[in-house]
């Protein structure tokens, strides 16, 4: 397993520096990429953006990109970076501590049915202290101005009272007999306060759900037919995901949020238990031990990855296209809202009767005084190229490209 790590004992003053990121080999650790990446600014003045998505060439809007703003915005960005005013009709969003409008992403078919996915923090309807992730799909209207046949596919089960740890992310299954239709997978938070639920299964809380795009449960989820099990999840025991993404092999990748270090990757599989918080690599923040105080667990997966100290990872994206050298291909790239910076993550390559999988080798593809503010969201464009959206109040959509080009 490749981590990057401080080797200070936690219970004394270096433990301290290392959680609040002063452990000069954490980020001194990690070399600089021998590409030359050029930061090209698209867009400027997004309030907190926090997800990102890309229209087909040639749309009828005429933009060229989508992004929501956390605030409970949505807004379509030209070509030229100019940014449109906001998209109407969202539902009502809960925009407190980390709550609002979150992830989302355009259905495969948008070229043909307009359809996209959202999710947010939806207030409780009768009491005011009370929300939960939502994930809605709606049309966007040929000119991008509003959005029509608004349907919440999914609400977590329970509501609760706390502002933290929403999630949340999504992406697209593949389709198969079961689905004809297609699935979603989407990516909860266990909501800081509630974190014992993220290993019972009667609640959404701390889970990967799986669903079909019309709010279905697929006939081969793994607790379906489980007693007093939701029958929407995929896998639990997660803290905070901040990426979900398949990979060009199929197999489903998941970040999330450690607490005082254990940031981690996880590989979710159909009925897998990821820990939390009966196990993790880091501390909880009075630098008390998680759970057993063990850094595995029988029943648990380890993670595929994970960072000691915090990175405070948001963003996950493949690199698919040969744009930065054909060394590049296969690579998985991460945001650190944290250090301001996107990982390169060199992956072993796959072989026979072995998925792709072990990190062999970490790097920076940029560095933060390049970009300046936390990093929130990574894609790769339709263009090959990747893209960045920072967390901030005046926040950037920025293309990461080699210098030259």
């Amino acid at each position: 397993m490749s981590a990057f790590f401080c080797a200070l004992p936690w219970p004394n003053l270096a433990s301290l520096l290392t959680a609040w990121g002063f452990c000069l080999s954490a980020p001194a650790t990690a070399q600089t990429s021998a590409t030359t990446i050029a930061v090209q600014e698209v867009a400027a003045g997004l309030a907190h953006p926090w997800a990102l998505a890309f229209f087909p060439e040639g749309d009828t809007s005429g933009a060229r990109y989508l992004v929501t703003e956390r605030g409970g915005s949505l807004r379509l960005i030209d070509a030229s970076g100019q940014v449109r005013q906001p998209v109407q009709g969202l539902p009502a969003v809960r925009a407190v501590g980390q709550g609002g409008l979150l992830d989302l992403m355009l259905d495969s078919d948008f070229v043909r049915n307009r359809t996209l996915y959202f999710c947010y923090a939806e207030p409780d309807g009768r009491d005011s202290a009370l929300s939960g992730t939502a994930l809605a799909s709606a049309r966007l209207s040929v000119d991008g101005t509003r959005l029509s046949e608004l349907r919440v596919l999914l609400r977590q089960t329970p509501k609760v009272n706390s502002g933290n740890h929403y999630g949340c992310r999504i992406t697209e299954g593949r389709r198969s007999g079961v689905s004809p239709g297609g699935t979603l997978f989407v990516a909860l938070g266990e909501r800081f306060s509630y974190r014992d639920l993220a290993q019972t299964l009667d609640n959404h809380l701390g889970k990967v759900l799986r669903i079909g795009k019309d709010g279905s449960v697929p006939a081969d989820n793994p607790f379906l037919n489980r007693s007093g099990a939701k029958p929407e999840i995929w896998s639990y025991g997660h803290r905070n995901p901040q990426g979900l993404v398949m990979a060009p092999d199929g197999a489903l990748w998941e970040l999330e949020h450690g607490p005082m270090g254990g940031d981690e990757i996880n590989l979710p599989r159909p009925g897998s238990n990821h820990g939390w918080p009966l196990v993790s690599q880091g501390r909880n923040y009075d630098l008390s031990a998680v759970g057993t105080g063990r850094q595995e667990h029988p029943g648990t997966e380890q993670p595929l990855h994970f960072w000691t100290p915090s990175i405070a990872p948001s963003g996950m994206a493949f690199v698919t296209s040969a744009r930065y050298g054909q060394d590049w291909v296969g690579n998985l790239l991460v945001g650190s809202l944290k250090f301001g910076y996107v990982a390169r993550l060199e992956l072993e390559p796959p072989s026979p009767g072995r998925a792709q999988g072990r990190v062999v080798r970490e790097s920076r593809m940029v560095e933060p005084k390049a970009i300046g503010q936390r990093v929130r969201d990574v894609r790769q464009g339709p263009d090959g190229f990747i893209y960045v959206l920072t967390d901030h109040p005046q926040g950037r959509l920025l293309r990461l490209v080699p210098a030259g080009s």
